[in-house]
């Protein structure tokens, strides 16, 4: 096991904003990765706007942030890497793991894994126009296993570390992910790669370490609602013992969590992504349904406070 336990949050869209990624740092992640973002998107912004553009935010806060990059022209994922360089963050990662259809239907994201000689042309171009280290986040395969064989195409152009989700791009987040793919794909390249998929609790993350070989952990969807979960893995790693969040202490940070979103995004907005982080904070506890509901019809985040903060009174210590 490495002295440097990584325990890193997996980039989300519609997730992993400041306050999401605050709190998992918080509670024990390594690093965090932005929420994707379009190099073509980014570059066709008008020059003025660029630096306003939300999903390039950091905050002063924020330890170790990636910023990922999503997609399949190598000059334009070149002039957008070199573009963001500077903007404080300590690695750059490209996405050539995204299954949605608006992504991969455009060639990007998994789509690349059907074009190992573009994707490598795509991460070469990003490593040569920047001075940070470049990871790439990839899955395995489109509809058949060829992670292996893109790992070290990656890595002969200077990829410094990769993230595998073990699940095919076919597969979406159904089934289970084959953490036999991850292994293989440490056993292919000498560079540092995480794992991902499955991952849900301390024990699962320690599993996939032995199972795989595998540098450290990402968590995804298990962090969702439960950044406690990094705490977790990180005492089981070091054999210590860990006692889960009570009830209450899912409440408070869901109320933490619900002003660090209004003072980032304003109420109407951060009212309305937090009701999805509510919904998870809440999930399998008393009465937790019929809070949801409530919460989905509260504009104004007094309202949401007052709901959450009546909600706590009713549940046991």
């Amino acid at each position: 096991m490495n002295k440097e336990w990584i325990v890193a949050l997996a980039p989300m869209a519609g997730v992993t904003d400041l306050p999401a990624r605050l709190l998992a740092q918080e509670m024990g992640a390594t690093f965090c990765v932005t929420e994707m973002l379009s190099a073509k998107g980014y570059l066709y912004a008008p020059r003025d706007a660029r630096a306003s553009i939300s999903l390039t935010r950091r905050g002063p806060r924020e330890k170790r942030l990636g910023l990922q990059l999503f997609g399949r022209e190598p000059d334009l994922m070149s002039r957008a890497v070199e573009e963001l360089s500077d903007r404080g963050f300590a690695f750059i990662d490209i996405n050539m793991g995204c299954p949605a259809p608006k992504i991969a239907g455009n060639g990007e994201g998994s789509a690349l894994m059907k074009e190992p000689e573009l994707a490598q042309k795509v991460a070469e171009a990003a490593v040569k126009a920047t001075h940070l280290p470049v990871t790439v986040k990839i899955r395995a395969g489109w509809n058949s296993v060829t992670a292996p064989d893109l790992a070290r195409r990656l890595e002969d152009v200077g990829v410094c570390a990769l993230t595998v989700h073990a699940r095919t791009r076919e597969q979406f987040y159904s089934g289970h992910a084959d953490w036999n793919v991850i292994r293989d794909v440490c056993r292919a390249v000498s560079i540092p790669v995480l794992g991902n998929g499955d991952v849900v609790d301390g024990d699962s993350a320690m599993r996939m370490m032995e199972e795989t070989g595998c540098a450290g952990v990402m968590v995804g969807r298990a962090a969702q609602g439960n950044p406690w979960i990094f705490s977790e893995i990180r005492a089981r790693f070091a054999g210590e013992p860990y006692t889960a969040p009570t009830p209450s202490q899912k409440v408070d940070m869901a109320l933490r969590h619900l002003d660090m979103q209004v003072s980032l995004m304003g109420e109407a907005c951060g009212v309305r992504e937090m009701r999805k982080h509510v919904a998870w904070y809440v999930s399998g506890m008393p009465g937790s349904a019929r809070l949801r509901e409530r919460i989905n019809t509260l504009p104004q985040a007094e309202e949401v406070r007052s709901c959450l903060k009546e909600y706590l009174k009713t549940l046991p210590e």
